[in-house]
């Protein structure tokens, strides 16, 4: 590594995988990355690479849950002082209900509003706010941000946003919030600093992977999304269900009899590609070739439905201009973009045309630097010191 510098520490986790990066705050550029994976497993797998990639660690072992997870990377920052300081440190939230849509420095007050929405997300918040308490507790002068996934759809207009329920729902937290925002934002940030005009297009962001989703967005805010109140709803995912008739989840509840924890279970990690094939993966199901009927019915029930909603978000805006793949199978699968977008010509949507009145990209998203973006300019707004030498040396 180079000379000291001061930097932001990332943390973006999820139910299996804790992803991290240190960047340097002038410029913000990234200094290292990593990711512990298949957290819950028999073998985990953690691995940091430095910008030029230098692997300072490649190594297997379990970790039972994102807060084992959690602690082994804060080991490893503990025991590999690299003259580096962290000055602050952004988290990824996944929700922070209808009061907390921008990012904020997390204080007591915010965890423990954070701790009474878990209702909101109970598959996601909990192993958050561990994983915030932990890094809170290893760095306890460090001032560390939340940055909210629900953050990008704020703006939605109430038609969108709002459930067709009674007020009284409405005032419990029931609205439609959207996810994947760090991933949008990065995306129409990109757009922007290539062409500032984009904002005066109809956009769909299409954020493609084992949870997948999309975003209308229009003058520069999202004006609707496929996700709602959860991150289970919209497209179909890996194991996720999307969309359902409400009279599918009173069968299940009603005939089959099933808790609402086992619900939750059931629609969030027993359904989708995984519930049609056996597997949630897209490559796997890819290579399976025409002897494996399941794998193509996955397939095409998966592009079937981003086809579907690619129409629906376009007629919301009246009208598209621009068409952006990203996410582990939209920035990774010519395929399965194909399989989207054939048949689309009706809507200007023609692949690999020159022609074509809708413009198709991929645009690679880094929701890590998103959350150092987001990170450092609140400190800054905040006139909090991130250049002092208070932080913690690693």
């Amino acid at each position: 590594m180079t000379n000291a510098k001061n930097c932001i520490l990332v943390i973006n986790g999820g139910s299996s995988s804790l992803k991290f990066g240190l960047y340097r705050t002038t410029p913000l550029e990234a200094e290292l990355s990593g990711a512990i994976n298949h957290i819950g497993a028999a073998k985990g797998h953690m691995e940091i690479t430095s910008c030029d990639h230098l692997l300072f660690k490649n190594d297997t072992r379990a970790y039972r849950d994102v807060d084992e997870a959690a602690k082994a990377l804060i080991k490893w920052l503990k025991e590999n002082e690299r003259r580096l300081f962290i000055t602050g440190i952004g988290h990824r939230l996944v929700q922070g209900g209808p009061g907390h849509r921008r990012p904020e420095i997390i204080t007591r007050a915010l965890l423990d509003t954070l701790e009474m929405l878990i209702y909101l997300a109970p598959n996601h918040l909990p192993d958050e706010i561990k994983t915030v308490r932990a890094f809170q507790s290893a760095f306890p002068d460090v001032p560390q941000a939340a940055c909210f996934d629900t953050a990008f759809h704020q703006d939605m207009p109430s038609y969108a946003k709002d459930y067709p329920l009674p007020g009284k729902y409405k005032g419990m937290g029931l609205i439609k919030y959207g996810f994947h925002g760090l991933s949008y934002q990065y995306i129409l940030q990109e757009l922007i600093a290539e062409d500032p005009g984009v904002t005066k297009k109809k956009i769909i962001i299409a954020h493609l992977g084992n949870g997948a989703s999309m975003a209308a967005v229009k003058g520069g805010i999202s004006v609707d999304t496929t996700m709602g109140v959860s991150p289970v709803g919209g497209l179909v995912m890996g194991t996720r269900s999307g969309d359902l008739d409400p009279g599918v989840l009173l069968f299940l509840l009603k005939q089959g009899e099933l808790t609402p924890d086992q619900l939750d279970d059931l629609l969030s990690m027993e359904s989708g590609l995984k519930a049609i094939a056996g597997t949630s993966d897209v490559q796997d199901l890819l290579k399976a070739g025409p002897d494996h009927p399941k794998a193509a019915e996955a397939l095409t029930v998966f592009c079937y439905a981003a086809k579907k909603f690619i129409g629906a978000l376009a007629a919301a805006m009246g009208g598209l201009d621009l068409l952006v793949f990203t996410g582990g199978i939209g920035e990774n699968s010519a395929v399965i973009r194909e399989r989207i977008c054939k048949d689309m010509e009706f809507m200007g949507i023609e692949l690999n045309n020159q022609k074509s009145r809708v413009t198709v990209r991929v645009i690679p998203t880094n929701e890590e630097l998103m959350i150092a973006r987001l990170t450092g300019g609140l400190l800054n707004d905040k006139k909090i010191n991130i250049n002092n030498n208070n932080g913690n040396r690693i």
